[in-house]
Formats: C-alpha cells, structure tokens, sequence
C-alpha cells in the first residue's frame, strides 16, 4: 500500500522565502503548508498535525523557539527543524534542548535542505515502525495474547502480572501445545528486560554435545568442526531472557553445568577456562513433572530447586472448555485476515463439536483445526462439512432422551441417577452433559465429585 506523503509546514514571516524551501521539497514525497509567521503557525498546528515543522528562529509576531515549544507540546512526534541567520551554538543547543531534530544555517542551500528533511523523516518512519512492532508484540506476547477466560487463566494471567517485574526464575507445567513458550514471552515483553533478547532452546532436540555448544558457546578447535568461535545462548541472551524449553530432558552432565551457572552468574565456553560473566533471566518449561524425574534419579534435585522459585502450571484445553469458543473466535480473526477470506462466523453446531472434542494436542491443535476449516471453506460460516475428519468420524453424542425411572426414591438419589445416566449417554463428555441438563460446568462438576462419578 502506498504510503501518504508526509505533512510539512513551513513557518517564515519572509513568504518568499518559505515559498523558496516549499519550491525546494517538490522533489520529495510530502506536502507542505506555509505559515508567513509564528501566530499563523500556531493556529495551523491547531487545526491539523504535522510529520515536521520547519521554522525560522527570528520573526516579528512570535519566535520559533514557541513555534517548537508548541509543535512538541501538541505531538512529540512531530520532528522540528529550526532555521536561523544567527548561526550561534548558543541557538542551535537552545533549540536541541527544546527537542528539535537539527537546525540549519541562513541562507538555506536547497540540496542540504533537501538531505536534512529525508534523513529526518526516514528516522521518524523507523521509530513509528518499531512502535508498531511493539504494538504488535505487546498484542501477540503480552498479557492479552493469552487468550481465556476461565478462572484458571485468569488465575494464571494475574500469577504473571505479579512476577513479570520481578527475577525470579519460573518453571512452567504444561502438555504440549498449551503455549507454554507463549507464556515465556509474555513474561519477557511485560519485564524490565523486555528491551533486550528473549531466547529459546529445545533441550530435547540436541544432542549432549550440542546442547552445551549451544547453551555455553565454544572456542575456535574445542572439537571436530568447531572452525571458529561461538556465542552460546547465554551470552545472546545477555540482560534477556533465556527459556529453556523441554529442560526434563537435559543430560545430568549439563545439569551441572546449568546449576553453575545460576548459583555464579557465569559461563565458560566449552574449550576455553576464561569465565564469562552473564545476566539473564531463567524461565524452564517441561511436560514431564521434575519431582517425579527427581525420584527416579534423572534430574538433580538442588537444580529443580533453583528453578522452581515460581511455578506456574497451563492446563490443557480439556481442562478449560469455557475458553474453546474464545480461542476458536480469535484464531478465526487471525486466520481469515491472514488468507484474506471473509469468514464471519462458525456455526452452532460446529461448535458444539469443538467444544466435545479432547485436543490432545491442546491450543496448538484447535488453531490448526481453524486453519483447516477456513482454507477448505467456501462459505461465510464455518460448518460441521468444515470440520476435520478426526474431531467428528461420526455423528454427534446424543441428548438424553428420557430420564430413567426415579419413582420410590430419594431426590438425592434421583439427582445421582439422572448425572450418571446423563453423563452415560455422552460418552462422559461433560460439557454435553451440563449443556444437556441446564446447568453450568462448575456445578456438574462439583455434583460428580459429590457423588462420587468421576
């Protein structure tokens, strides 16, 4: 898409001078407006915003130093350029203070003018970009990434926001596919050291040798192939953060090594003895349970201590149904605008399907089945036809038809009666089972562990 020209006024109560400079930006792609004084430039500051305001220093009615003052006060994005005859540092480190960009020197020469204005406006154009991008990553891996509303997400949201700020190492529980990188990130980009790197590294998918190349660095000749000298992650990630994905699976070798590395905040590259000195924040991530791994003599128990100081656990998606229209919804807003395809909705009785379904494979896998409905589709709404084969091979569980025979017993026992035999005609599925009996999920929930159905 082509971008609009960027909007420059230029203040000088000379009008041939500043028809002189608007005559030397037509090559350029802007648009210039011309105020023959400081008054004028301040009612057209008023009246629309401006990318850059070019300005003499000395006029009669109102200097350029308040022509600065309120171009800054009304936008601080918008770039100032300062042009006076008394070319003094006393002026040119006033007007710098006072937030312009540059100044130049009366009489202007066009080509440097011509110079200045691009090099100032290619400078504007990169921070407005990067503030995008931090929009954008705020959206994606900042707090409201984390799509859900069921109380264990908010629970898990508001664990976040507490320790974002802080150090603390974080091991974080969860199957594969509930986001547990995507948690890794937010607590990066909402902490101090969001302005430095957040790295990440399977410890599953290297081998030994590998995984402490990687994670330490190596020296030029510390093995075969080793032709130069490599950063590891840790240096990398200096003043980051570094999520170490999968570390249940480290060999006990390196757990020595990465326990070092916290107790002294040091590295050593494999193939040298000169320690490195690193800061950098630890957030593990593992579907195994580390107790467990401690108990059986596979994970060095002080090392699970140290990366434990918070813990946090993402339940599968199973476990938080409530949150699968949310997901649902927003991974269709993401995917029809990404194949440019203008699906609006997904059908009732699509949804209900998802909702049934287990996900094994958890977020992960719904966003995959969202993508496989929308790219099949040719309609507006998502529909059951849309759907992928292995979340309905067959036709839907169905309602409860009649309730069993409750004559000649308790109200207790009848309640008990019609969960189980409601709960029986759904396979289980629990969600179908409180849609089924008008009530919410929580309660079903509570009166199976009551009755002692689960």
């Amino acid at each position: 898409m082509t971008q609009p020209p960027s909007a420059i006024l230029l203040v000088d109560d000379h009008a041939a001078h500043a028809e002189a400079l608007a005559a030397g930006l037509e090559a350029l792609p802007v648009a210039t407006d011309i105020a023959t004084g400081g008054k004028e430039a301040l009612d057209k500051l008023a009246a629309r915003p401006y990318d850059l305001v070019i300005t003499d220093l000395v006029m009669s009615d109102l200097d350029g130093m308040e022509v600065l003052r309120e171009a800054k006060g009304r936008s601080p994005d918008t770039e100032v350029i300062v042009v006076t005859g008394y070319a003094t540092v006393e002026n040119a480190v006033a007007a710098m203070q006072q937030g312009a960009a540059t100044y130049l020197r009366k009489p202007v020469n066009l080509d440097e003018l011509r110079a200045v204005v691009r090099g100032v406006l290619e400078k504007q154009a990169l921070r407005r970009t990067n503030v995008e991008l931090r929009r954008e990553l705020d959206a994606r891996f900042g707090f409201e990434g984390i799509v859900g509303n069921s109380p264990r997400m908010l629970r898990l949201v508001e664990t976040l926001r507490q320790i974002a700020p802080t150090d603390a190492t974080v091991l974080i529980y969860g199957e594969s596919g509930t986001g547990k990188e995507l948690v890794a990130r937010a607590l990066h980009t909402n902490s101090p050291r969001c302005a430095k790197r957040f790295v990440a590294l399977n410890c599953a998918a290297l081998s030994e040798g590998i995984l402490e190349s990687e994670l330490f660095g190596h020296e030029k000749g510390s093995f075969t192939g080793a032709a130069a000298a490599r950063v590891g992650r840790f240096e990398y990630a200096d003043g980051g953060t570094l999520l170490l994905d999968e570390v249940g699976d480290m060999p006990p070798s390196t757990q020595v090594k990465l326990l070092r590395v916290l107790e002294q905040s040091e590295i050593t590259r494999v193939g040298s003895n000169a320690p490195i000195h690193v800061d950098v924040r630890i957030v593990a991530a593992t579907h195994r349970r580390l107790e467990a791994l401690v108990k059986e003599g596979k994970f060095r128990e002080d090392l699970y201590f140290r990366l434990r100081v918070v813990t946090l656990n993402i339940p599968p998606l199973r476990e938080r149904r409530d949150d699968i229209p949310l997901l649902a919804d927003h991974f269709l807003r993401e995917i029809a605008a990404s194949y440019n395809k203008p699906i609006a909705d997904i059908a009732p009785d699509a949804r209900r399907r998802l909702a049934a379904y287990d996900w094994p494979g958890n977020v992960r896998e719904l966003r995959n089945a969202i993508e496989h409905m929308a790219v099949v589709t040719s309609d507006p709404v998502l529909g059951v036809d849309d759907l992928p084969d292995y979340i309905v091979p067959g036709e839907p569980p169905p309602a409860l038809e009649a309730a069993p025979q409750l004559v000649g017993i308790s109200l207790e026992q009848a309640e008990r009666e019609l969960l189980r035999n409601t709960l029986a005609s759904v396979g289980g599925n629990r969600v179908e089972a409180a849609r089924i009996l008008g009530i919410g999920e929580r309660t079903l929930y509570r009166k199976i562990k009551e009755y002692g159905l689960s």
